[in-house]
């Protein structure tokens, strides 16, 4: 056997006649102990509670360390809890390019819209509400929205039908974020199919859609002060009230006092439809001209 195992006599007589340590005779009693105690228990105790059993229950004090380490030599562990596997983060299936540029003016209705969905906690309680909707960005009226329990394909999916059944010519620009039901073949081929033009922006750049993000903040500064919301079917009265109030009620110094529906009804009604340029931002020209290059 030692010829096989190419050790010396010598090296076998040596080790067969020696003197066992004191702490590898321990090791061996807790290597009982932890066979024993894992059988016992069904295979729940991790090498913590190990430990804790062990010295609680043979009034000892070995380490963590000491019933790890040992634990590993008998290929022992909790099977209590199983390991979280990585997070793969999936591939869009379809990304445009953001043709928009962040050019927010229209020179006629339905020539570029603009989308998001954002969330509304219910008072009272932990659930949300799922908004999406649509803006014409001519006339920055609200062409569709839809209301969800649900973040998923059908809430965006239905607040682009409702667009398109309301307008059922149109072929403007559509621009979103890189939210996965914008990205997905199933809305890619819906676009296609009306001969639509997407745009997307770019990763970490919300201002790339700044009017929806904007839309989004009036919204939910002023829906709250003026409808009462106490729970779920008030905040959805709520929302319907608002978005009556914006489209036909809110007047904008942009429009020179026109509500979103005067001015896109005015438009439709004549072919060349009047301009209304975004006003210049004096704080943005001057910080361009102090810090762009």
């Amino acid at each position: 056997m030692c010829g096989k195992l190419d050790i010396s006599r010598a090296s076998y007589y040596k080790w067969l006649n020696r003197k066992v340590p004191r702490e590898e005779q321990e090791n061996e009693t807790i290597a009982v102990l932890i066979r024993e105690y894992d059988e016992r228990f069904g295979h729940i105790l991790g090498y913590r509670r190990m430990t804790l059993w062990i010295n609680r229950l043979n009034s000892t004090n070995y380490s963590r360390n000491r019933i790890h380490r040992i634990m590993q030599k008998l290929n022992i562990h909790a099977v209590i809890r199983k390991k979280r596997p990585n997070y793969v983060y999936s591939k869009a299936e379809s990304v445009a390019e953001n043709i928009l540029q962040r050019n927010f003016t229209a020179s006629a209705p339905n020539e570029k819209w603009v989308t998001d969905v954002t969330e509304l906690k219910i008072p009272g309680s932990d659930r949300k509400l799922y908004l999406s909707a649509i803006l014409d960005l001519y006339d920055r009226s609200v062409i569709s929205y839809v209301v969800s329990r649900s973040n998923n394909n059908h809430l965006v999916f239905d607040t682009y039908a409702a667009a398109i059944t309301a307008n059922p010519d149109a072929k403007p620009i559509f621009h979103s974020d890189r939210g996965f039901q914008y990205t997905s073949w199933q809305f890619r081929t819906r676009l296609d199919t009306q001969g639509i033009t997407q745009s997307m922006s770019r990763v970490g750049c919300c201002i790339d859609n700044g009017p929806t993000e904007g839309f989004w903040g009036i919204l939910k500064a002023e829906m709250f002060q003026l409808f009462p919301v106490t729970d779920e079917e008030s905040l959805i009265t709520a929302i319907d009230g608002f978005f009556r109030f914006y489209n036909y009620e809110r007047y904008q110094a942009r429009f020179n006092g026109k509500t979103p529906m005067e001015v896109r009804a005015e438009a439709l009604s004549t072919e060349i439809p009047e301009q209304y340029p975004i006003p210049v931002n004096k704080r943005i020209q001057k910080y361009k001209a102090r810090f762009a290059a």
